[in-house]
């Protein structure tokens, strides 16, 4: 008896160290790491997982787990209806289950999805000011059963990772929106004088469409960083879902260039697509890998020099394909290649060549990330510069 007293007051101990732990750490990712390990850990279970709650789509999705990789992970969708966490989240209390094998509510395609056997599971509610944000579960039970104990142990992690996970989304959020309300104020700023003007009864007819004109490419410029503001803040936070499919990358190389051919006549650049190899095939999301190629392309038009090129050139190595967008543009400075995908981050020699939110390359970051990819970036000023892209051939995301 003794024995166990001392055990539980070494775990109780051990949560007041992690609790002070987690209340100093405001980056998401970083935290939701530390619970997961620390819930493993507690319970002595093979693995442990969060899974965030999403109000509006009423439906839970994987963030992070000891024993998913992020790319698999991120792309895991659970209905509210028809599974056990679901069943946590609605009920608003902890369930353990000895054989999820033989519950009606256990949810089969995650097991079957990341080849990971699910047995007995230990789940816990993260509630904070009676708002759930998510649920916590430990996976089989390397000793036994899930025990009474251990759920007294894990619900009063929970109840602290809650509140850390919420602390940590409104830092993160309030971090992004002072960023977006600091770039709102130049466009704002211009059509407030814009406005201004207008009103002023000396200015000529020519002068007044020059105004006009001015105020139409200033909204549609707030119009965009909205837009991208927006598809950031998704992609941060998690809430965007990857869907998989299979398709030809040529096939959408080819798409992206006609999209972007009207732009390139202006200039006279020639845009060309390469594939040494054939047909190539991708298992990913289509329609973001679209939209980082369209993103990519329309950055190579608009930082390049009249009768330039862009070349498209895929090549294949090992279990991945690489992606290449080449320009003969204005290139970038050593000196700012470091932060280039930074949100909201220009390059000062080229702000005067062409308009932008600073946004797009952040965003195609995340979306690469999110498939488990990497993207980087070479350049050389006066020659142009080389982005790219390197992405699984075969993504481990279900298709929602």
């Amino acid at each position: 008896m003794a024995e166990i007293n001392t055990q539980k007051l070494d775990s109780y101990l051990r949560l007041i160290e992690i609790s002070r732990d987690l209340a100093s750490t405001l980056d998401l990712d970083e935290l939701l790491d530390r619970i997961v390990k620390a819930a493993a850990d507690f319970s002595d279970a093979e693995a442990a997982s969060i899974l965030l709650y999403d109000n509006t789509a009423r439906q839970l999705y994987f963030q992070v787990a000891t024993n998913i990789d992020e790319p698999t992970r991120r792309g895991l969708v659970v209905p509210l209806e028809g599974s056990i966490a679901g069943w946590i989240v609605t009920n608003r209390k902890p369930l353990r289950i000895d054989d999820v094998n033989k519950d009606s509510r256990h949810f089969g395609d995650i097991a079957q999805s990341t080849g990971f056997s699910i047995k007995s599971i230990l789940g816990i509610p993260l509630i904070t000011k009676n708002k759930v944000v998510g649920v916590l579960e430990t996976l089989n039970k390397k000793n036994g059963e899930f025990t009474p104990e251990d759920e007294n142990l894990l619900s009063v992690l929970g109840a602290q990772a809650a509140v850390a996970i919420e602390n940590a989304r409104l830092f993160q959020q309030s971090d992004l929106i002072s960023e977006f309300v600091h770039e709102l104020r130049t466009p704002l700023a211009s059509l407030s004088t814009a406005t201004y003007l207008l009103l002023r009864p000396e200015i000529s007819r020519e002068q007044h469409e020059q105004i006009v004109s001015s105020i139409h490419s200033e909204t549609l410029r707030l119009n965009t960083l909205t837009s991208s503001f927006l598809d950031l803040a998704r992609l941060e936070s998690g809430r965007v879902q990857f869907r998989k499919s299979t398709f030809d990358i040529m096939d959408l190389l080819y798409e992206c260039k006609d999209v972007m051919a009207s732009k390139a006549e202006e200039d006279n650049i020639q845009i060309r697509v390469i594939d040494p190899e054939g047909g190539s095939p991708l298992e990913a999301d289509r329609d973001k890998i679209k939209q980082v190629i369209l993103n990519l392309l329309s950055n190579a038009l608009k930082y390049n020099r009249r009768d330039g090129s862009v070349i498209l050139k895929i090549t294949s190595e090992k279990e991945k394909m690489i992606i290449s967008v080449q320009d003969t543009g204005l290139g970038i400075p050593k000196d700012a290649l470091g932060q280039i995908f930074d949100k909201f981050y220009r390059v000062k020699e080229n702000e005067s060549t062409a308009t932008g939110t600073g946004l797009g390359l952040a965003i195609c970051k995340k979306i690469i990330q999110g498939h488990g990819g990497v993207i980087e970036i070479k350049s050389k000023p006066g020659i142009g510069t080389n982005i790219l892209i390197s992405l699984p051939l075969q993504s481990k995301f279900i298709q929602n």
